[in-house]
């Protein structure tokens, strides 16, 4: 890397995916990110954001958030500001869940489902949670910097096969290689 690598500074994550069969119970994905501290970048992290909340100072924003999978494109949008993320946290983990609230589903029951992460019109990584059909939930990226350094992005859907509700406290564990 040399001096004049700005690094990633401003990322989307985005999520697609078809609705149930009408009649049926609705599949609801949801975006997950959580930023880990320098001092631990693998152990508890910051904060969590998902449906209903955002970072504490803004960086981190759930743009679109669908219960249902229903309307045109992207369903379920995510933006991380790293540009703007406090240098005391050295590691960013984005993650996707699969909702069980009306039926016990894994990635093989969601239909058409679709990932993209870019940074501005640079399409950075692209997946069908192909790889990872029997997971209810998955870490999908992860953003690294050294000290005040750029962030790095380090692509890979790894799966989660257990209660989701667990899943924010194991999607910081160091990825598999």
């Amino acid at each position: 890397m040399n001096g004049l690598n700005k690094g990633i500074r401003k990322v989307e994550i985005a999520l697609r995916w078809d609705p149930s069969p009408s009649g049926g119970p609705s599949t609801d994905l949801d975006l997950v990110a959580a930023p880990y501290p320098a001092s631990d970048p693998h152990g508890d992290p910051a904060y969590v954001v998902h449906f209903d909340s955002r970072s504490p100072d803004g960086t981190i924003t759930l743009n679109r958030d669908s219960k249902d999978g229903l309307g045109f494109g992207w369903d379920e949008v995510m933006t991380l500001e790293l540009d703007r993320l406090d240098e005391r946290y050295a590691r960013v983990v984005v993650g996707v869940v699969v909702q069980q609230h009306q039926a016990p589903r894994t990635f093989s029951g969601v239909a058409n489902a679709g990932l993209r992460i870019r940074e501005g019109y640079t399409v950075l990584a692209e997946d069908d949670f192909g790889g990872v059909p029997g997971a209810t939930a998955a870490t999908v990226a992860e953003f690294v910097r050294e000290g005040s350094g750029p962030w790095e992005f380090r692509p890979g859907v790894q799966g989660f096969e257990g209660d989701p509700a667990a899943f924010s406290r194991a999607m910081g564990a160091p990825r598999r290689a």
